[in-house]
């Protein structure tokens, strides 16, 4: 199987501090720049995953600067450069704690609940008789706590201001950034044959004002369906064929993990990463138009140690 990058300990000039996340590790250098690194570590009900997976970095961080650079007309974000096939350079900000998701079709967790019964989810009304994947009349948008460790949870509007996780103004222009974020976003997939089934954006302040960090559109973030055949298998009740990470978290279900206490990861067999890896490489291709180009694998952390030096070496001469 092909080498995978899932740590990280670089040591680049000006650096004063570094956050290693669920899947990304993200770098501070000096007061105004932020290394992220994509690694290759997959997750799945908030557990990062005994194994990494090929190539998941790379096609993860490709997909979000296309993204980032195809909506920064609409808002503005926080990419300055992408230096390595795995890394983006970017302004640092100060993160809210808020996770803005968005849901144009009743998917994924959002479903299991509905299924139980649930008919109001982060204070937004659900309508009555809907299925599995049907499309909501227009998108909702289900905000999340943003925790470092342990599960997200779902919160309103209201709580999120009670609680001074944001002002309402900062709730409403995230809200704003949001739907047209989403709607960009589900005009793009549509011109490839996908929909734009659900996905969650992440803000911060720089001076004082809201815009967008992190990574947007990719199937860590998202979920995509295939527009062809959708109307069909709705009509029968059936499965829709995607490309997201949903299969990841329903291959773990079917072997009786889902994150809860005392539960074990099952076995992730090198054939089962080279599958997962060949699903982010055929979304990052249908997503973005542009065939895959598997960057070098040796050396990994020497190549992106010296690229990045590069680039910061360039924005401070």
């Amino acid at each position: 199987m092909a080498t995978t990058l899932v740590n990280t300990d670089f040591n680049f000039p000006g650096q004063t501090a570094v956050y290693h996340g669920k899947v990304r590790d993200v770098y501070s250098i000096g007061d105004d720049l932020l290394v992220m690194v994509a690694t290759d570590r997959i997750s799945a009900f908030d557990v990062i995953l005994p194994k990494g997976i090929p190539y998941k970095g790379q096609a993860l961080n490709q997909i979000a600067a296309s993204m980032l650079d195809a909506t920064a007309d609409l808002v503005p974000n926080w990419k300055i450069a992408v230096p390595d096939p795995m890394v983006t350079v970017g302004y640092r900000c100060e993160g809210l704690r808020l996770e803005m998701i968005i849901r144009g079709y009743l998917a994924g967790s959002a479903w299991r609940e509905y299924k139980a019964g649930m008919r109001e989810l982060c204070g937004v009304k659900l309508p009555e008789g809907m299925v599995e994947n049907q499309r909501f009349p227009e998108p909702i948008i289900t905000p999340t706590t943003k925790a470092d460790a342990g599960h997200d949870e779902n919160i309103s509007r209201e709580e999120a201001i009670a609680q001074g996780i944001v002002t309402a103004e900062q709730f409403d222009t995230m809200a704003a950034y949001t739907r047209a974020l989403f709607k960009k976003g589900s005009e793009m997939a549509a011109e490839k044959g996908l929909i734009l089934v659900d996905t969650k954006y992440e803000f911060g302040l720089r001076d004082g004002k809201v815009i967008l960090i992190d990574e947007i559109h990719t199937p860590d973030s998202s979920r995509y369906f295939y527009a062809e055949g959708y109307e069909e298998r709705l009509a029968k009740g059936e499965p829709q064929k995607q490309l997201s990470k949903e299969f990841v978290r329903e291959w773990l279900m079917a072997n009786g993990f889902m994150g809860k206490e005392g539960q074990q990861v099952p076995e992730m067999t090198d054939a089962f990463c080279e599958e997962v890896s060949e699903r982010y490489i055929e979304l990052y291709e249908h997503i973005t138009g542009k065939k895959f180009e598997k960057a070098p694998e040796e050396h990994l952390d020497e190549r992106i140690a010296a690229n990045v030096l590069d680039c910061l070496n360039r924005l401070n001469p």
